[in-house]
């Protein structure tokens, strides 16, 4: 498959027309005066309602030092457009504080219930940080418990 580059696009669409522009002109001089007069008036009017193609600029090289950074023209930038470009950052900085926010009393809210559940239990808060009942926890956890305790 190969591929033509807009370049070579614009080169072909431009003798195709100028084959087809000469073709037409060489038929002209058979045609009648009143028909040339017509296609002439009707390409006046084509010509005078074509549309006009707006140049767009590009960013211009500025070149400082040995190193060259590209300048945006501020053409059409008024002051909404610049809020409105800079609203998206702002969303975002207050939406990641409101998750830190979010984030924070959840951490506060799981420390106060562990908090609680420590104030209420039967047991003193020195009974977790021993190391002899921490085995009793995993061993009483493995063990089955029965309905009634007998002694032989």
């Amino acid at each position: 498959m190969t591929t033509i580059s807009p370049n070579q696009t614009d080169c072909l669409q431009d003798r195709y027309g100028r084959r087809v522009a000469a073709r037409l002109t060489d038929s002209t001089d058979t045609l009648p005066h009143d028909i040339t007069e017509r296609l002439r008036a009707a390409r006046v009017r084509a010509v005078s309602h074509r549309k006009i193609a707006r140049v767009q600029s590009a960013p211009a090289i500025q070149v400082s030092g040995g190193g060259a950074t590209l300048g945006f023209d501020t053409e059409g930038l008024n002051l909404w457009s610049r809020l409105a470009s800079a609203l998206p950052i702002v969303a975002l900085v207050i939406g990641l504080a409101g998750i830190a926010q979010y984030q924070g009393d959840d951490r506060a809210q799981e420390l106060a219930d562990v908090d609680a559940a420590l104030l209420v239990d039967d047991l003193p808060p020195a009974a977790y940080t021993d190391a002899g009942f921490a085995q009793y926890l995993k061993i009483a956890s493995l063990t089955p418990v029965t309905g009634s305790h007998q002694q032989p």
